[in-house]
């Protein structure tokens, strides 16, 4: 038990003569200088919180009015109307000239008390108007114009990263009413007129019974709480889950596509852990700034940036529970089959890359055997949450596997050296991707700890990758690590031209430590299971990468069209063509508008889209726009707090909470997503030149299916001129097109038949004069279609 006497200060024994103490010197400055790093941080979080306290005024402001106050009171008037003198009153006796300058204070103190609470509730207000979303683009009313300047004027100087928490509004409980209707109007296209009937009738019953007496608690807890809809979303749609978390909930980014910046594996790691850190200190000393909707001053809530690191998803029973610890000087590593702990942090400092690099070198040059049980561990947290909250609890509750364990949960974050090589290679670089994205999403089933925050993955030829758990954060936050890391990597830290991290190495570093464990055969038994389940999970996922270059967001722009919405109009006509029917389609919309806001669901598939995809014909480029204009509408109307499953899913339970029964709601969310999409958005633009440099460009990342007969859609639209898919979907549904396989769905005016193809290299798309003409696969050979054709594959 090595890591338990390394944690000892010192050491004594009873000897005749009296109590000898053996003092480690090494432990006792370690502890001194923890000591002094943790106090510095409570400095900077005392003195941060200070400073977003009284956001959007700062500290100096007081002494301002102070000295205004006193400056007034000198020239014998009274700013204070009589309540000085009131204050004066009630002080302990002293002289008359430091009464009166105390009273003074207290009232100065009292009145910028008074200005900042106002100045927040105006800005809280104002964070509140929405309708310049609804504006046509580049025609902002004259409200709006002075909507926008009213904000920079209450949004202060130099915010801090949760400066803006305390303005930001509340999310508004919808009306009922308006929830039903818009329900009803994005099934309409799923349904016969039979099922409509049936449906509606349904709706109607619950608006007009339970769907008031259920609202009346919702807006009693929207008055309560920060966010309505996010605390029971977290709770029972992520952590009450009980099937594995790999592929169901967990998802992943991917590193450059055409880059490898190091072929040094060790390298490669020391370079990002170092970024990561850099990262981590910025967020403790909230230093990054406030994530704002692009090209605008609206603000965006942090909230879900307090646990990215340090921070584990805990196995229960009935439900597991996210556990995130203050700060954390050490990671993780796992390589062949051993967990390594791995201080980053010596004498109060954080290690140089080169440094980092050093020691995970000396990891990957360690000879020694897994412990027994050790190698799949991590098959525990692939599998079912139940078993492995037993054995936890079982064999993970004490001695040396509780402390093993307690390193890992505790750690920074979690990290993979992977023995593997993978990225966009060899003579087949579309199936080495789909490759890629697998091993991110699931690698071997136990080489990642899919409890963590966020795993790191680093491969054999300097690739790398990241997995994050869901139920903490949203792929926004970890997309904003995971662009931060990239770019510092590369673009600041750099390699020397042997490819090793720049700076030099402290020779005394220790050596990492490596966690030992006690693992009795029933256990493993247990982890044998986890293992089978994961494997079958994972082996029945097929995944499709691939980067689209023709075009991008430019010429869908000169279109006068949103590329969101173009993407899912193509969605939609690719899942009509292949299955010959609609289908619930989710497209994830943050509501991070609003404080502690999350997502809400974009229902893509709407009364205009169906019609769209129906007629292509010489009306299709006004049902496209009138398709792509509806979308829009709805996506606004989730990013304000008008959606619909968010309401309907609270008011679900409520009714569980009442112990009622509504037909409509247990319906309404029964219903599969059978077509499972979401974009990541590019979020710091400045830290990527692709323009001179498009070659650094991250693919992305994705997600597995949500139904089994379904399918998971990811995009990543960058720059100008390209789009990446992550496209995922099960072998074992006979329903779902194998995207190795995958068929050429062609529709035109002359010949509505499907024409398959068994191999497809990408997705061409092409537009003439600002119109929306072809889309069809270059396979081999291009299939000819006509100009007012539509084709797309799935």
């Amino acid at each position: 038990m090595a890591e338990a006497h390394q944690a000892v200060a010192f050491q004594f024994t009873v000897t005749p003569e009296g109590i000898d103490l053996q003092l480690s010197h090494q432990a006792l400055t370690e502890i001194y200088l923890s000591g002094v790093r943790s106090w510095k941080k409570r400095i900077i979080r005392l003195k941060n919180s200070v400073i977003t306290g009284v956001y959007p005024a700062s500290p100096s402001s007081w002494l301002f009015v102070v000295i205004a106050i006193l400056a007034t009171m000198y020239t014998r008037s009274d700013p204070s109307m009589g309540l000085i003198a009131k204050i004066q009153e009630h002080l302990p006796s002293m002289s008359t000239q430091c009464q009166a300058v105390v009273s003074a204070v207290l009232f100065s103190t009292m009145l910028w008390l008074l200005l900042i609470f106002t100045m927040r509730l105006c800005l809280k207000q104002l964070l509140s108007y929405h309708r310049w979303m609804f504006e046509q683009h580049a025609k902002m009313s004259t409200t709006t114009k002075v909507w926008v300047a009213l904000v920079r004027i209450f949004s202060g100087r130099k915010p801090l990263l949760y400066s803006y928490q305390g303005s930001l509004p509340n999310l508004p409980v919808p009306a009922v009413k308006d929830t039903v209707k818009r329900y009803l109007e994005s099934v309409r296209p799923l349904m016969d007129d039979t099922e409509y009937e049936r449906m509606t009738k349904l709706a109607s019953e619950f608006e007009s019974s339970l769907g008031n007496r259920l609202q009346w608690y919702l807006k009693l807890k929207a008055l309560w709480a920060a966010n309505y809809v996010s605390d029971w979303w977290e709770e029972y749609v992520y952590l009450r889950g009980r099937s594995p978390i790999m592929v169901n909930s967990n998802y992943y980014g991917m590193d450059f596509l055409y880059v490898t910046p190091t072929p040094i594996q060790a390298a490669r790691a020391g370079n990002s852990i170092h970024a990561f850190f850099l990262y981590r200190r910025k967020l403790n000393r909230e230093e990054i700034k406030p994530s704002r909707i692009p090209g605008t001053v609206i603000p965006l809530c942090a909230a879900q940036c307090e646990r990215i690191f340090n921070t584990t998803r805990t196995p229960g029973e009935e439900t597991d529970t996210v556990q995130h610890w203050q700060d954390s000087d050490y990671i993780v590593v796992y390589h062949r089959g051993r967990y390594f702990r791995l201080k980053v942090y010596q004498a109060g400092r954080l290690l140089s890359p080169r440094e980092i690099e050093f020691q995970i070198q000396r990891i990957l040059d360690d000879s020694s055997s897994p412990s027994k049980g050790e190698a799949k561990l991590g098959a525990l947290t692939a599998g079912d949450r139940i078993p492995w909250a037993k054995a936890r609890a079982k064999y993970f509750s004490s001695g040396v596997n509780k402390r093993s364990l307690d390193c890992i949960e505790k750690a920074a974050f979690f990290v993979t050296l992977d023995d593997d090589e993978q990225g966009m290679m060899g003579d087949d670089p579309a199936a080495s991707l789909d490759r890629y994205a697998k091993s991110l999403l699931h690698g071997k089933c136990y080489d990642r700890w899919f409890d963590k925050s966020f795993s790191v993955v680093y491969y054999k030829n300097g690739k790398n990758g990241i997995n994050a758990e869901h139920s903490f954060a949203d792929a926004p936050v970890i997309a904003h690590l995971w662009e931060y890391a990239l770019a510092t990597d590369s673009f600041q830290l750099g390699y020397n031209t042997e490819g090793h991290c720049k700076g030099e190495v402290d020779s005394s570093l220790p050596q990492p430590q490596k966690l030992n464990w006690e693992i009795p055969p029933e256990c493993e038994e247990q982890i044998s299971q986890s293992l089978a389940v994961a494997q079958a999970l994972a082996d029945d996922v097929d995944f499709h990468v691939f980067s689209f270059r023709d075009f991008g967001k430019g010429k869908v722009k000169k279109c006068r069209a949103s590329p969101d919405a173009f993407i899912q109009m193509v969605l939609q006509l690719a899942y009509y063509r292949t299955r010959k029917t609609f289908c619930l389609t989710y497209e994830a919309s943050m509501t991070r508008l609003f404080r502690e806001g999350r997502t809400e669901t974009v229902r893509s598939c709407s009364n205009e889209s169906s019609a769209f995809v129906r007629a292509l014909e010489d009306v299709c480029r006004r049902l496209f726009r009138a398709a792509s204009e509806k979308h829009q509408q709805l996506y606004r109307l989730a990013m304000t707090g008008a959606g619909i499953d968010r309401h309907l899913f609270c008011l679900y339970v409520v009714s569980k909470y009442l112990g009622v029964e509504s037909s409509f709601l247990k319906e309404v969310l029964s219903e599969p997503w059978r077509l499972s999409t979401s974009q990541t958005p590019v979020q710091q633009v400045e830290l990527f030149d692709l323009v001179n440099h498009p070659e650094y460009m991250s693919c992305g990342g994705g997600f597995g299916p949500v139904a089994d007969d379904g399918y998971g859609v990811s995009y990543y639209i960058v720059g100008e001129n390209i789009i990446n898919f992550h496209i995922s979907c099960k072998h074992s549904c006979p329903d779902t097109v194998s995207f190795k396989q995958a068929a050429v769905i062609g529709f035109s005016m002359e010949n509505s038949s499907c024409m398959g193809v068994k191999e497809r290299k990408a997705m061409l798309f092409q537009w003439r004069s600002g119109e929306i003409l072809t889309a069809s696969y270059k396979t081999t050979q291009l299939i000819n279609v006509s100009e007012t054709d539509l084709c797309f594959q799935n």
